[in-house]
Parts: structure tokens; sequence; C-alpha cells
């Protein structure tokens, strides 16, 4: 099995395809509690960065506390399961 560590054009294709859509925010937005939605919109600004980065940011960061994306994780993962 080729891992994206050795090879550098498969590591970008999985990378280009683990972000979370704004559709799929908006569909997860939708339902979250009206004082999460103004903390993250507010997180957002604080960062200038997009609500979509700054959710994958919150879930990253609850799965590797030194991850800010989903690569980041991904990342980890692959160099763990490497040792």
């Amino acid at each position: 099995m080729t891992t994206g560590l050795t090879n550098p054009s498969l590591m970008n294709q999985t990378f280009t395809t683990q972000h979370l859509s704004p559709e799929a925010i908006a569909q997860l937005v939708k339902y979250l509690p009206d004082y999460i939605k103004v903390a993250l919109n507010e997180k957002s600004s604080e960062l200038e960065c997009s609500l979509e980065a700054t959710i994958e940011m919150a879930i990253s960061n609850f799965l590797d506390e030194e991850a800010l994306s989903f690569e980041d994780c991904l990342l980890a993962q692959r160099l763990k399961n490497n040792n």
C-alpha cells in the first residue's frame, strides 16, 4: 500500500479531499445551538479565517492537540502507523 508520505502526488491528492465543504458546514451549523454558532463565528472573526476552517481546527484539535487541520490529523496518524 502506498502512503502519501512516500508518494507526494498521492499525498496532495489525499489532502485536497480532506476538508469540509461549505455545504457540509452549512448543514452542520444548522443543527448547532445558537450560542455555539455565535462562538464559532466570533472565533472565525478573531482568527480571520472562514467558518469552515474554524470548525476544522476545532475538530482536529479535539482529536490531536497539535493538529490545526484534518491534514495534520491524517499526517499524524500516518506517522504513528509507520512507527
